[in-house]
């Protein structure tokens, strides 16, 4: 190969340099504007929440959620363990403290039965759960839900890498109380960097957009009643969303398909895929992901190859900075342990042509026989 094949590259449609031409003429070059108000506008229309508010990035965004749902100093925050860093650090930014939860097998997600455990035991109701949908798969929403309903819990959708994954035909991040989706460079559309949150209560939605704006009042003399943040996206960048958005079902609909030639090109071999869709779930397929013996060592060898891959995410229990933080496990042999030690992103980006999965297939398989298979 002459490109090095990339992990998840932005897909660029050509449809954004539109909007940013028509930021630049109409000098809309500010943290808001028209393309702001739009983006937010097509977002809620597609995923069919009432309410959207654009923020500089995913971050920002489960920041912003937690405060709404009330989390303070001293409150619990329950949130699975396999995940980016970004799904608990803004719990801590509130002076809080992070309960993690681990995974389960079917969807890699967070276990419904851990977090039933982590209700039944800990000393009293968190104020809000993080369930994020690991690489585009969607969490058993429905039991998650329901046991958040039961003790008075605000669930807190990290969707920030399932944009166009659905549950039951509902779109991820609107099945909670608040959705938050990331804009990343790499995720499945791109904003270079940016997020949006979504909920249909409305107290939530203007909360957020007030204090993503420094917390300005109306009053034309720079009121300040609390504390706020310079959280909103840039006019310009929401136009690369709206042009990215518009091509969102295609790039969902080529992911998918990345996932189901390695799923074939890997079956009957003693590689392991992630799991399939799971409790009605069609997923967008964001990274596909294999499990094998020395993840490390195939990584490297991949990119002797110039071929792009990335270990699964490091759980937060074995974080140096969150240690001593009361985790949940699912097993005898924590899942999300498992999955780290064994997991390896492969290249998937919406661009990927069938010549160079097909390279990456061989170059993995060829590893697969050198160490006599590649399997959990």
């Amino acid at each position: 190969m002459n490109q090095p094949i990339l992990l998840s590259p932005p897909d660029m449609s050509g449809l954004e340099m539109d909007y940013i031409k028509e930021a630049f003429r109409d000098n809309w070059i500010a943290p808001v504007g028209p393309h702001v108000d739009a983006f937010e506008h097509e977002m809620k229309q597609y995923v069919g929440a009432r309410h959207a508010v654009a923020v500089s990035s995913g971050t920002a965004g489960l920041h912003l959620a937690l405060i709404v749902a009330g989390v303070e100093a001293g409150d619990t925050v329950f949130c699975q363990s396999f995940t980016f860093a970004a799904s608990v650090n803004p719990i801590l930014y509130q002076k809080a403290t992070p309960v993690l939860i681990d995974s389960e097998e079917e969807t890699w997600n967070m276990s419904a039965d851990t977090l039933e455990e982590a209700f039944r035991k800990e000393k009293k109701a968190p104020k809000a759960v993080i369930v994020t949908h690991i690489y585009g798969q969607v969490a058993d929403m429905k039991r998650i839900q329901k046991l958040c309903d039961k003790n008075g819990t605000i669930l807190i959708e990290d969707a920030c890498e399932s944009l166009g994954s659905k549950y039951h035909d509902e779109q991820s991040g609107v099945i909670g109380d608040i959705g938050v989706y990331s804009f990343n460079g790499n995720k499945i559309i791109t904003t270079s960097g940016g997020g949006m949150v979504v909920t249909n209560r409305e107290e939530f939605a203007n909360k957020i957009k007030y204090l993503s704006t420094q917390a300005k009042s109306e009053a034309t003399c720079y009121l300040h009643e609390e504390i706020g943040y310079n959280y909103r996206l840039s006019n310009v960048l929401a136009g690369i969303g709206r042009g990215q958005l518009q091509t969102l079902d295609e790039k969902v609909g080529k992911r998918r398909a990345i996932f189901n030639r390695y799923s074939d090109a890997f079956c009957n071999t003693e590689i392991d895929m992630m799991p399939g869709d799971m409790y009605g779930v069609h997923s967008n397929r964001w990274l596909s992901v294999i499990l094998c013996i020395n993840p490390e060592e195939l990584m490297d060898r991949l990119e002797t190859m110039r071929i792009e891959s990335r270990r699964v995410w490091n759980p937060m229990h074995r974080q140096p900075y969150l240690e001593g933080t009361r985790f949940y496990q699912t097993n005898e042999v924590a899942i999300s342990d498992r999955l780290f030690e064994r997991g390896l992103c492969l290249p998937s980006g919406s661009q990927l042509t069938v010549e160079q999965q097909q390279y990456v297939i061989e170059q993995v398989k060829v590893a697969s026989e050198e160490r006599k298979g590649v399997h959990v």
